[in-house]
């Protein structure tokens, strides 16, 4: 079980970094014109055509909020790419704090919420930290609380962006190994949500994700996990028909390529389940519909 759930981690950090390049392309022609060879680690390339950077905005109250240090000279200009320093198989920031949440679990043999936040805290106002220019708007948010003196575990808001669960396969995997049990692995994962992303849709995707891992874990079949735990999302004959579809279809047409939950969720099932027994054909489809991958 504890080299499945690691595996399981492992595998949201290859299928980041491969998707980092063209993250936020909505428009797929011009994603295929600026990566025609997309099926590996590749470094992402200014301009981003598709970019939207230029409409962002974040200014820090003080110091405490002060988490695009050099990056934020790129914020309101056209063309840059979210991800411009970033070196090809390169995690963006969510899962570098993935791993960090990883070896922090590992090294003091204990999930605790408040290290966990005191250390958030630490790498993101840490200069250097982190090459990512872009940071997504629920660290901007808790930043943005935390210069104005609310105590760390006040700072999380009612988010609803898919990435809200890029720590939870660390979590899952990092709590198996101190052995934790599965009613306990879940409340765990779902305080732990919460510190940043207090909406209901995001829970309800947490405690789905983790459920479905650690069925896999136990020898369940990716359709059985996903077919027990996916009530409310898709069920199986709706998969079995997506599967059908082609990827683009999947995603872009009948969902949405954005970022938002419930959509982005079931979206990721759906390709999950198409591609159950193509693990690299998987993490490349998902790259290769553009959008918030």
């Amino acid at each position: 079980m504890k080299s499945h759930l690691k595996n399981a981690f492992i595998g949201s950090l290859v299928a980041d970094a491969v998707a980092m390049p063209v993250h936020w392309y909505y428009d797929t022609s011009a994603l295929d014109r600026d990566y025609p060879k997309l099926d590996g680690y590749l470094a992402p390339r200014n301009p981003h055509t598709d970019s939207i950077l230029w409409r962002s905005q974040y200014t820090p109250r003080n110091a405490r909020g002060d988490i695009l240090h050099d990056q934020a000279k790129f914020w309101g200009q056209r063309g840059i790419h979210y991800h411009q320093f970033l070196k090809a198989g390169e995690n963006t920031v969510n899962y570098q704090l993935a791993a960090e949440l990883y070896r922090l679990i590992i090294r003091e043999s204990a999930y605790s919420p408040d290290r966990w936040l005191d250390r958030y805290i630490e790498c993101l106002l840490t200069p250097g930290w982190h090459r990512d220019t872009y940071l997504e708007e629920y660290h901007r948010a808790f930043f943005d609380r935390h210069a104005r003196g609310k105590k760390p575990r006040d700072c999380g808001i009612e988010d609803i962006h898919i990435g809200g669960l890029a720590t939870v396969p660390a979590l899952v995997a990092a709590i198996s190994e101190i052995e934790t049990e599965p009613a306990e692995l879940e409340s765990v994962v779902r305080q732990h949500i919460a510190l940043t992303h207090r909406a209901k849709v995001v829970d309800a995707a947490g405690l789905a994700l983790v459920r479905m891992l650690r069925d896999i874990a136990d020898g369940a079949t990716l359709e059985d996990a996903v077919t027990e735990h996916a009530t409310g999302w898709l069920g199986r004959k709706e998969l079995n028909q997506l599967a059908e579809l082609p990827d683009r279809a999947i995603i872009g047409r009948h969902f949405s390529p954005a970022c938002y939950l419930p959509g982005s969720f079931a979206a990721s099932l759906a390709l999950a389940w198409k591609y159950q027994n193509d693990f690299a054909g998987g993490i490349i489809a998902n790259a290769l519909c553009g959008g918030d991958s």
